[in-house]
């Protein structure tokens, strides 16, 4: 099973790596905040904060156990549809993910979406130094990039942007024309907060939705109308 794979893949402790040189960073950059923080909520434009980079990697990096898990998906996807992949990911931060996301087929596609200019030139760094030349960056605020960019068809979404009910299901709603039978969609921080939490249970209620797996830090959502109706909850 997938999930369960432990498999140590070539790709593994190169990208860890990579993290670890994250960890250990004193550069700063502006992270920008376009609606999800506190301060910008109540201002209602972006607010641009100067961090360290070491900061956003041990606050904002996806652990090694999803990112794993999300290499492992499109592994499988491509070895099931032998076919290059289309993958759309919202929210890159410092790149890791991304890396994880483009290891596992160089003709594979992976379409990434960053607010912060700065911090994505760290990720482009990140994507150079592991050789990885499959990835697409779009830069600007999600809310007008993915509806601007969205490719016609996706294999795989992960979303790990704005923590919001609201933003959560716009974004899913905005990938729903794209995906197929096939096409897998990861939503992370599903218990994030108790709005993360009913952007869930919502997303399961999709009719498009034909199943979904809780894995406590993410949520994977299929819609291959063959597979039986339920909701499933592991832990990994």
């Amino acid at each position: 099973m997938v999930v369960y794979d432990d498999n140590a893949y070539y790709a593994f402790p190169r990208i860890e790596q990579q993290r670890a040189a994250l960890l250990r960073s004193t550069d700063m950059v502006q992270q920008v905040d376009y609606g999800t923080g506190a301060e910008s909520q109540r201002s209602g434009t972006p607010i641009a904060t100067l961090r360290r980079v070491a900061d956003i990697a041990r606050t904002h990096l996806e652990s090694p156990k999803i990112a794993q898990l999300l290499f492992r998906l499109v592994n499988y996807l491509g070895s099931t549809l032998q076919k290059p992949l289309t993958i759309v990911e919202l929210g890159t931060s410092l790149g890791i993910t991304t890396a994880y996301l483009a290891s596992p087929a160089h003709a594979n596609i992976v379409q990434t979406y960053e607010g912060a200019p700065e911090v994505l030139d760290v990720a482009k760094h990140v994507w150079r130094e592991l050789g990885l030349t499959n990835i697409e960056p779009v830069i600007g605020n999600i809310n007008d990039t993915l509806p601007a960019h969205c490719p016609k068809h996706v294999d795989l979404a992960y979303g790990d942007a704005n923590h919001t009910y609201e933003a959560t299901l716009r974004y899913f709603n905005q990938l729903l024309p794209a995906v197929g039978e096939k096409s897998i969609v990861v939503v992370d921080d599903i218990y994030h907060s108790q709005e993360m939490e009913r952007a869930w249970r919502a997303i399961q209620a999709e009719p498009q939705v034909t199943s979904t797996v809780d894995c406590y830090h993410a949520g994977l959502v299929f819609f291959n109308p063959h597979y039986i109706r339920k909701h499933f909850r592991i832990r990994i």
